[in-house]
């Protein structure tokens, strides 16, 4: 027998006519089998273990159907499994079969905003790098272990979500066109010094930058003593 455990709900009178309504939809018997249903429909949703459809879902989702079996287009959802997944009340079917579709994640906007700064930045800064002279080019390469200073991207393993960010911003969306066909990977951590370089960058630089104003060396070689 499965242990119970009894928990004290309070529900304002707007919820409990919900919760009521959802009942008479349904034919649930009770308020409290209602709540467990309701609880086990959003945890399994929340988790992404099953999708909860209304019967407005199910409507629109058979006439779409319909309307591409009689027109004959074929695409890449398979149309005939979720209209089965759904006559049959299998919710978490789609769920297993398309698990690139139903799940969880979703791009922090603290971490959007740290990678729109970051390629910002290093817009700026490769642009002026490629107008250096050689003497200046000599002296990035000096500030920079030999080598002229270039966005690596971020890393694949620890940096998973800063580095899709980056190529959606790129390759989908078309923005900052300067890093198209670039890997983005850097195989080694630099959200950390890349965030040091951006919060410098906005907050004494940017503000001077544009309309055919350039960064100089002075302020990128400034910028990468915080790249260590």
């Amino acid at each position: 027998m499965v242990r119970t455990e009894r928990l004290e709900l309070r529900l304002d009178e707007g919820l409990a006519e919900r919760i009521d309504a959802w009942m008479k939809e349904t034919g649930t018997s009770s308020r409290s089998e209602a709540v467990r249903q309701l609880v086990d429909i959003g945890l399994g949703s929340m988790t992404g273990k099953s999708i909860h459809l209304t019967d407005g879902d199910k409507l629109n989702f058979m006439m779409l159907y319909d309307i591409m079996k009689h027109l004959g287009i074929k695409g890449d959802t398979d149309g005939e499994f979720v209209a089965e997944s759904i006559y049959g009340g299998h919710y978490w079917a789609p769920v297993w079969e398309m698990n690139g579709l139903f799940h969880k994640h979703a791009d922090r906007p603290a971490d959007v905003s740290l990678v729109v700064d970051v390629l910002d930045m290093w817009d700026f800064v490769e642009a002026r790098i490629e107008k250096a002279t050689p003497e200046e080019a000599e002296r990035l390469k000096a500030a920079n272990y030999d080598f002229l200073p270039k966005f690596s991207g971020f890393d694949g393993n620890n940096e998973t979500s800063l580095m899709s960010i980056a190529r959606f911003l790129v390759e989908k969306m078309d923005r900052f066109s300067r890093f198209q066909g670039r890997d983005f990977n850097s195989h080694t951590p630099t959200a950390g010094r890349y965030g040091r370089m951006a919060r410098l960058f906005e907050a004494t630089m940017r503000p001077r930058l544009g309309f055919g104003r350039e960064i100089s060396i002075d302020q990128i070689i400034e910028l990468l003593k915080l790249d260590r």
